[in-house]
């Protein structure tokens, strides 16, 4: 299958950091590919696989979480069991509590992904669930995924 012509496609050197995802075969659907609602799992598990090595978040006891407020996949390949899954992701925009986080996802060994999508994290107080700034120590993390400002 090829990108269609309206859609861009990047490659791999668009991305800052990637972690490997094997997919599995409950992945797949009754059309032999993984579902649609899966990629949005394997994002969710980049962007916050890159957070707690980056040790700037902690899923039990930290004051600030991101909530997901926004997303978006477009589909150019279909992805398959036993397949490799490489996300990749950087961070495209970074604000005072948001973070837009965009995420390619490449089967196996191929230069162009199957999927690219995007979700946005506005940054909350756990307890109120209302937006604070992002702490310094995750904006750093972020900016290190950031092509903003010549990074």
């Amino acid at each position: 299958m090829t990108v269609p012509p309206d859609r861009k496609a990047e490659g791999r050197d668009s991305y800052r950091h990637f972690l490997t995802i094997p997919t599995r075969w409950m992945d797949n659907d009754v059309y032999g590919h993984v579902n649609n609602v899966v990629y949005y799992s394997y994002f969710d598990t980049v962007v916050n696989q890159y957070l707690i090595s980056r040790d700037v978040l902690d899923i039990h006891d930290g004051a600030v979480i991101g909530l997901v407020v926004e997303t978006g996949c477009s589909y150019f390949a279909p992805l398959a069991f036993p397949d490799r899954v490489e996300a990749g992701v950087r961070v495209t925009r970074l604000g005072t509590s948001s973070v837009r986080y965009e995420v390619g996802l490449f089967r196996n060994d191929d230069p162009t992904p199957a999927a690219a999508g995007y979700f946005i994290h506005v940054y909350v107080d756990r307890d109120s669930r209302r937006p604070v700034p992002l702490p310094a120590p995750l904006r750093a993390a972020l900016t290190d995924l950031s092509f903003e400002k010549g990074n």
